[in-house]
């Protein structure tokens, strides 16, 4: 190791007892967190473990708000910070700023770059540094700082160039840096303030219609619709007439998707007379007006007046899945059949068609007409060999093949289906199935059918490379790691990995992300960067990917209530995954909390139950507490449904009522079939998704 890498790994040790006290600052704040991470830094006040606490306690009054406290624990951790010494002066330049003290903050960011050439600081520390001097007067030398670190573009870089070129009079360079922020990063935080600075400027008036129509687009992408609405109506005052009902279409929706419906349809009523690909959005967005609005029967009548006028639109593709849904939802299942069959003929190539056939075919089954399903499901092997739906229909042809008294048929669609989808829930529910066969006859029987079904893909195994030993960044990551610094260490490693070019780092940053309490985080690092992970056999992937992808976080209180409630601890770790992955903090749209993502409500009522004292509805952030209501609470979903674990789920998801209006839409064979048959999306994912990741728990660890 170089002398720099020895001394960070030297800081990494001793600072070792440093990680969870830090964690818990940067987390809360608190005072007694403050308390700690100072006395650990005095404690240290010679060496570099010091340096790295007092980095941390400034930080903290960072995110505080609070800069004026931040300075003094900045300046002490300056003399031992060592490679840590940018964040220090970087963050202690933005206190001095921040705190009115220009020139001391000058002082400290004026030679950054060369005083940290390696950091990743260098284009944060050039904006703060640039800010200054035009506080100072000098907006020449800021904009010709700006000026050239301008790529890769960025919001906050640009917004600066342009209030310093503002300053120094160069109206057109200022407008051409502002419009750059508003126009093409709507939605980042100086956006508002690029707009405030252009309208001194005068210079909003002259943004042409490309400008304006990338803005309005650009903020319906990032969901900001009331803006995107308001961007619509401003392209609309002057984009030229070819282009104005596709403008228009664009407000309607994103009226629609404000909630504004009404406005939405008063702007939809003066395009009508129009044609082409814009009529059919227009009627397509009309439908989905009518659908927000309950009116069924409108919606059907523009569905139907899509189909006339537009009928090969990738539009009515859309409209006809909403259609065949809707129609499923209100139990209208002949009418659910026709319009998924229709969906699926015309448009077999359609990125829904593979989903539209199926879903014909199971409601075939449903309604009982056996022969015709079996057609079907073998239809759906051939036609769709490599689809998301063929493992359930590898499934059900095996079933009905077992009802039939084929059980050599049964078995090599069950086999076919494990070896293909693995980790899918059907394999596993075909697993169980072929245990209950009668032993294979000698040769076994061959169907063509399964031949088409692609072979498992391999590509997706990963071997790991080894991390650089002596990269100075990726010892650094481990250092802020030491530090609860966990955006900044994760930023090091990517450098590191960038230089490197292995592909080390994806697991590093999950580990990094356990160690230091964010499951959630490493989970989704994970997904993103493995999303077919489940359909990848166990040593495809390093162990570490798997551990990463299903971590056992809060491992003895949730087994301890697991057990006090008769479940499996695997199937509790896996409902966990689904709502909250791991994440303590969690806070969903409808108010749930937690791990176990509980209502306030529900907490208050299981808390009665089970005589816990002094209960608060701010508990449901512990995760002892969450996980010992949650457990209990599941537990009475599953007695309330005669044991069935897949019933329970669903009601976990969607409520018991509709789980009972459900199970009273007829007989079911078995759990299975019903959770085949759960007309919400959503809901039926989330049961199969438990079940499926439940049995990757148990694959992986063994025995609780």
């Amino acid at each position: 190791m170089s002398p720099r890498v020895r001394r960070m790994r030297q800081a990494f040790v001793a600072s070792t007892t440093l990680r969870p006290m830090a964690q818990q600052l940067i987390q809360d704040r608190s005072p007694a967190a403050y308390a700690g991470v100072e006395a650990f830094a005095r404690a240290h006040a010679k060496d570099d473990a010091g340096a790295l606490a007092w980095l941390v306690v400034g930080y903290a009054h960072v995110v505080d708000r609070d800069f004026a406290k931040a300075i003094d624990p900045l300046k002490r951790a300056k003399p031992q910070a060592g490679d840590l010494g940018d964040y220090v002066a970087y963050y202690l330049g933005t206190s001095y700023m921040q705190t009115g003290r220009v020139k001391e903050a000058l002082t400290e960011l004026e030679n950054f770059g060369d005083a940290h050439p390696d950091s990743l600081l260098v284009r944060d520390a050039h904006v703060s540094y640039a800010d200054a001097l035009l506080l100072e007067g000098q907006a020449a030398d800021a904009a010709s700082l700006l000026e050239k670190d301008r790529t890769p573009l960025r919001s906050d870089l640009e917004f600066a160039l342009g209030r310093a070129y503002a300053a120094s009079k160069e109206n057109a360079k200022a407008g051409e840096a502002l419009g750059n922020v508003y126009y093409n990063m709507p939605t980042s935080i100086e956006a508002d303030a690029a707009y405030a600075e252009m309208k001194k400027l005068s210079i909003l008036k002259l943004a042409t219609e490309p400008q304006l129509k990338t803005r309005a687009d650009l903020l319906m992408k990032g969901r900001r619709y009331g803006d995107a609405a308001d961007a619509y109506r401003e392209l609309l005052a002057v984009g030229s007439p070819a282009n104005r009902p596709a403008a228009q279409v664009a407000l309607a929706d994103a009226l629609h998707r404000s909630g504004r419906n009404g406005e939405a349809r008063h702007e939809l009523a003066f395009l009508e007379g129009i044609g082409g690909e814009v009529n059919a959005q227009r009627l397509y967005v009309l439908a989905e007006v009518d659908w927000a609005a309950n009116d069924n029967d409108g919606f059907y009548r523009t569905v139907d007046e899509l189909r006339k006028s537009a009928p090969t639109s990738a539009w009515l593709e859309q409209a006809l899945l909403l259609a065949a849904n809707l129609h499923l939802v209100h139990h209208e299942y002949d009418q659910a059949l026709d319009c998924y069959r229709e969906l699926q003929q015309r448009f077999p190539s359609g990125t829904r068609a593979s989903y539209a056939h199926w879903k014909a075919a199971w409601l075939t089954l449903r309604q009982g007409r056996n022969d015709e399903a079996k057609k079907a499901f073998e239809e759906q092997i051939a036609l769709y060999p490599g689809g998301t739906e063929t493992s359930a229909a590898l499934y059900w042809r095996a079933r009905l093949a077992e009802e039939d008294n084929h059980p050599g048929m049964a078995r090599a669609f069950y086999e076919r289906l494990s070896e293909r989808y693995l980790n899918y829930y059907y394999a596993e529910l075909g697993r169980q199935r072929l245990k209950k066969l009668p032993p294979a006859p000698a040769p076994a029987e061959h169907y063509a059918l399964l031949d088409r079904i692609p072979a498992l893909d391999s590509s997706g195994k990963v071997t790991l490379t080894d991390p650089p030993t002596d990269d100075l960044h990726l010892q650094k990551a481990e250092l802020l790691g030491n530090g609860g610094l966990v955006d900044f260490a994760v930023r090091e490693l990517q450098a590191a990995a960038s230089a490197d070019g292995g592909n080390w780092a994806v697991a590093e940053t999950a580990q990094l992300y356990l160690e230091t309490g964010h499951y959630d985080r490493a989970i989704e690092v994970m997904k993103h960067s493995t999303p077919n992970y489940f359909a990848l056999d166990i040593p495809d992937l390093p162990r570490s990917y798997w551990e990463a992808l299903f971590p056992k976080p809060y491992w003895p209180d949730l087994k301890r209530f697991a057990a006090a409630n008769d479940l499996d601890p695997y199937l509790v770790a896996s409902l966990i995954r689904q709502e909250s992955e791991f994440n303590p903090n969690a806070v969903s749209r409808a108010n749930a909390v937690g791990l176990m993502q509980l209502l306030p409500k529900t907490g208050k009522g299981v808390a009665k139950q089970v005589k816990l004292k002094r209960y608060n509805p701010s508990q449901l952030y512990t995760p002892a507490v969450n996980m010992q209501l949650g457990t209990r609470y599941f537990r009475g979903m599953v007695d309330k449904f005669g044991g069935s674990f897949e019933y329970a789920l669903a009601a976990y998801n969607a409520g018991s009522d509709r789980v009972e209006e459900w199970l009273g839409q007829g007989k079911y064979r078995d759990p299975q079939e019903f959770v085949e048959s759960i007309p919400f999306t959503e809901t039926r994912e989330y049961v199969q998704a438990i079940l499926r990741n439940a049995n990757v728990y148990k694959q992986l660890y063994g025995t609780p």
